[in-house]
């Protein structure tokens, strides 16, 4: 019988699952959409029970298409969107909220006055991060101060905290492991990425009880495995990351200024640091890349919050395109944006900016602005929000280590107008390997390490291939006067700049 990977990859968007066999090859994919919840302006929200019927369809799925068994199964991954946070009952498995998603800006408030008190500088020594409504620290406790009685039921011990990884986990365990990998914890603004455990000093600052923590493992560990009853037997779980370090693992960005994009929802720039907590001083995040047999593996990373999700809101929300594809065709069929930008601050600015209460605006429209300018100055904005993150990284890590490629991969990596401006903006080769399906192969390179099918990070390296690489063939002068148009368009959507027609800015949110 054929041994497979299996990864369970529960996305912003949707929820899949992916067999792999053991070269890395790509046997069976299911998908189903997620839904979103929007509440209130600038909040975002998921249902956990959705997510958790979306997993069981996935993977049953897969295995329904590929003929397999649970016996053919030799490790599962779970890979997830980070930081969205869920709390549920320690007896009833019930969530006691709808989980709360990255995106989502209503602790924003509650961070201000927390770095007034503690400082960016204090926490990032201690957690690589700053404070910022994108981490899951803020949302717990929101949760615990806005739903009826979860403060004194948190304080008995009767509740349990997770990312979407450590919740599918619990379920898929039958309630048997209440565990998280070291990069989930590393994004929650509470685990000290040196010490390598929950920081006793931030748990007392945020008023979170301990034992509603996760465990924290390696990213390649013994999980426990699957229920018997759920797949027909039961499935080995070792390994988890959360997505973008998953995709760090599948783009095999081992190596010491090796660096890696993944296009999704957001765009997320890794780079690896090696054995190094290296601090930034262009804020940007320092992180956990991996972790494995104990060991720390750092990385600094760059957050844009709107990328693919431009092409989804042009999409669904302006209906200028039927279908994601329709955009490169657009893109192409004009010379250039016509002056247009389009500044997706939907939920405000990422890194390098941080800035929660940014909006979004199309910019530089004129009589002679079509559909086709807005489409390419939608899909411009991802590069031009790449390079922000790449000035910022290029001055942490050193002139000494010069950057020679970026591999990238996600959802956008299969536009090849895209791939091709980011080269130019970039003045770097941009790798695109041949299974772009990257942060679910990572998160299942790392169950066949855990299982032993791998003996080490080379062997998964070996697994991974370019499809095409993208040259630059832009002049110094011509981009650099594209982007310098793009940093002034940031200028006009940032909170501190002038209200658009002298009126009040909208109030915070």
């Amino acid at each position: 019988m054929t041994p497979y990977l299996l990864a369970l990859d529960q996305g912003t968007t949707s929820t899949r699952a992916i067999l792999f066999d053991l070269e890395g090859a790509i046997v069976a994919t299911a998908q189903v959409e997620l839904k979103q919840y929007f509440p209130q302006p600038g909040w975002v929200e998921h249902d956990p029970e959705e997510i958790w019927r979306a997993a069981l369809s996935v993977v049953r799925r897969a295995l329904e298409i590929a003929r397999a068994q649970s016996g053919q199964i030799v490790a599962l991954g779970i890979t997830n969107q980070r930081e969205t946070t869920v709390i549920w009952d320690r007896k009833t498995g019930a969530p006691i909220h709808k989980a709360i998603v990255w995106q989502d800006r209503r602790t924003a408030d509650w961070c201000r006055k927390m770095k007034a008190k503690i400082g960016d500088a204090e926490l990032g020594k201690r957690t690589g991060l700053l404070f910022d409504a994108y981490f899951s620290g803020s949302k717990i406790v929101w949760l615990l101060d806005n739903v009826k009685g979860a403060r004194a039921a948190a304080r008995k011990g009767e509740l349990a905290f997770g990312t979407i990884d450590t919740f599918l986990l619990w379920r898929l365990t039958g309630g048997k492991v209440h565990a998280t990998d070291a990069t989930n914890a590393s994004r929650t603004m509470l685990f000290d990425i040196g010490k390598q455990k929950w920081d006793a000093g931030l748990l007392k600052a945020f008023d979170v009880p301990a034992s509603l923590l996760p465990e924290v493992r390696d990213s390649a560990a013994d999980y426990g495995a699957t229920e018997s009853a759920l797949f027909g037997g039961p499935i080995p779980i070792r390994g988890i990351a959360g997505d973008q370090q998953a995709a760090t693992v599948g783009q095999a960005c081992f190596k010491p200024g090796t660096i890696k994009a993944t296009y999704g929802t957001g765009c997320f720039v890794l780079a690896n640091t090696g054995k190094n907590f290296v601090r930034s001083k262009n804020r940007l995040l320092s992180t956990i890349a991996y972790r494995i047999a104990g060991k720390p593996i750092y990385a600094i990373e760059g957050s844009v919050f709107v990328s693919g999700a431009v092409v989804q809101w042009l999409r669904d929300g302006l209906k200028a395109i039927k279908t994601a594809a329709d955009s490169e065709a657009l893109a192409k069929s004009v010379p250039d944006s016509g002056g247009v930008h389009l500044v997706p601050a939907f939920t405000g600015l990422g890194a390098p900016w941080w800035d929660p209460d940014a909006r979004g605006a199309i910019l530089g429209l004129t009589r002679d602005s079509s559909l086709a300018h807005i489409v390419r100055a939608g899909l411009e904005a991802t590069v031009f929000q790449t390079r922000d993150l790449m000035g910022a990284m290029q001055a942490d890590i050193g002139a000494k280590t010069k950057l020679a490629e970026i591999r990238a991969d996600g959802g956008m990596a299969v536009n090849a107008w895209v791939m091709q401006f980011l080269a130019d903006q970039l003045a770097l080769r941009v790798d695109r390997p041949a299974v772009t399906e990257t942060t679910a192969w990572g998160a299942a390179a790392l169950a066949g390490l855990g299982a032993g099918a791998f003996k080490s990070l080379d062997d998964i390296a070996k697994r991974r291939h370019s499809a095409r690489l993208f040259q630059p063939s832009t002049d110094r002068s011509k981009r650099d006067a594209l982007y310098a148009d793009w940093r002034a368009a940031v200028a006009r959507v940032r909170s501190d700049a002038k209200p658009f027609g002298g009126g009040k800015r909208r109030a915070k949110s």
